[in-house]
């Protein structure tokens, strides 16, 4: 992947993940770090990250990816707009229990995704080529998650027939979206704004927790 050692970029994410105040199993550590492995190789032809340091790799996506990790709820969960597989790939690694949906419209980056969920040995992710508000699964979610992908009043509109019952979903954002909050469609309860501190990375994150609609 680059001239920094495996073992040192494996130091990095475990000192990252204990940081975070999590466990993942030490198969789910390999998998992280074969998947960046993935994403660089992949990335020279498919454009799918600007990041290309794989330091920072760790911490702007495997980090940044895992810090929502206590607030999934599962067996079922959505990754809208999942590009080059975050958070969801790096989510499906920590948490092998959950079931992932992947859901991304642009086919190379859904060839990329089916790749790698295939290298990477995650049973329990598919990937859905679809856009968001054409996307009918056979069951609904527990949790929806969307990493800087839109604003939250369409990132709602598009995704509400995704929701199942007691279901969540997570906006994962940078700075405290205030504007967009003040628009949250009436039928949505915000549950919290909760600031997210990324270990090594030295900019604001905030993840917006909001409840399914009122029935």
């Amino acid at each position: 992947m680059s001239d920094i050692p495996k073992e040192q970029l494996a130091r990095q994410l475990g000192d990252g993940v204990r940081a975070l105040g999590l466990e993942i199993l030490p198969d789910a550590t390999t998998r992280l770090l074969d998947y960046l492995a993935l994403l660089a190789k992949w990335n020279r032809t498919h454009n799918l990250t600007a990041v290309r340091d794989p330091a920072e790799m760790v911490t702007r996506h495997l980090l940044d990816s895992l810090a929502v990790v206590p607030y999934v709820r599962g067996p079922r969960v959505a990754d809208l707009g999942s590009g080059g597989g975050l958070p969801g790939i790096p989510l499906a690694c920590a948490l092998p229990a959950c079931e992932f949906v992947l859901i991304e419209s642009r086919d190379k980056k859904c060839q990329f995704l089916r790749h790698a969920t295939a290298a990477l040995g995650l049973g329990n992710v598919q990937v859905a080529r679809s856009r968001i508000e054409e996307y009918r699964p056979q069951g609904k979610f527990d949790t929806l998650v969307a990493r800087a992908l839109a604003d939250l009043p369409t990132l709602l509109q598009v995704s509400e027939h995704l929701w199942g019952p007691g279901g969540r979903f997570l906006a994962m954002k940078g700075t405290r979206p205030d504007a967009e909050l003040a628009r949250l469609p009436a039928q949505y309860k915000l549950v919290n704004v909760e600031p997210l501190l990324v270990p090594g990375l030295q900019a604001e994150r905030h993840l917006v927790i909001i409840e399914q609609p009122a029935v």
